[in-house]
């Protein structure tokens, strides 16, 4: 004997055969067919990927600017140091007798002492990456060490009318192969100041 039992929802079906009973249940729960299920399409993935990687190329590219600009600002400051440093040392210098300026010289940082008041030509000094000097303080300028990176170069303009003044021109440079005195040698940076020595 069979029960057919229709309700509106859910549908339960009785099925009764030999005198076992069994019964089935339509439920919303059960699992949709795949063709129901909302998933990303093949094209939509691939946009999706593509945008990524063009993402990511864009920023590797900015990645040499942005260390190119980091080398540059650790540079301007190894100068901006150089040039506070040979402030420091001008600015200490002090007029003495002909006799002293051989001993204070030897203990100058830079043998610069008195240079400010007779000198024609200017100061050349090397200094390497950590802003340390290397070579020597001579005239002519002898070429630069192997490892300078940095050059100094202090040009003395006396002020009248007194004589125990000068403006001091400190410009350091880099790379410290490249004399931007010479003609058409551009360095990659330099900076520059004007100090009143011994005033």
């Amino acid at each position: 004997m069979k029960h057919l039992l229709l309700a509106s929802r859910p549908v339960e079906i009785t099925l009764r055969i030999d005198g076992a009973a069994a019964s089935m249940k339509n439920s919303w729960n059960m699992k949709q067919p795949l063709s129901n299920v909302a998933a990303f399409s093949l094209v939509e993935v691939t946009l999706a990927l593509g945008v990524a990687a063009f993402c990511l190329v864009v920023l590797l590219g900015l990645l040499p600017t942005g260390l190119k600009t980091q080398q540059a600002s650790i540079q301007q400051t190894t100068a901006n140091a150089i040039i506070s440093t040979i402030w420091s040392d001008l600015r200490a210098d002090l007029i003495l007798p002909p006799g002293l300026y051989r001993h204070l010289e030897e203990d100058s940082g830079y043998q610069l002492h008195g240079h400010w008041a007779g000198m024609q030509q200017p100061d050349t000094l090397y200094f390497t990456q950590e802003g340390k000097q290397t070579g020597t303080v001579s005239q002519p300028p002898p070429p630069p060490p192997a490892d300078a990176v940095f050059r100094a170069k202090i040009t003395y303009n006396p002020v009248p009318p007194t004589g125990n003044t000068s403006v001091a021109n400190i410009r350091v440079s880099w790379p410290a192969q490249v004399d931007p005195d010479q003609p058409g040698a551009v360095p990659a940076g330099s900076v520059t100041s004007l100090i009143a020595v011994n005033r």
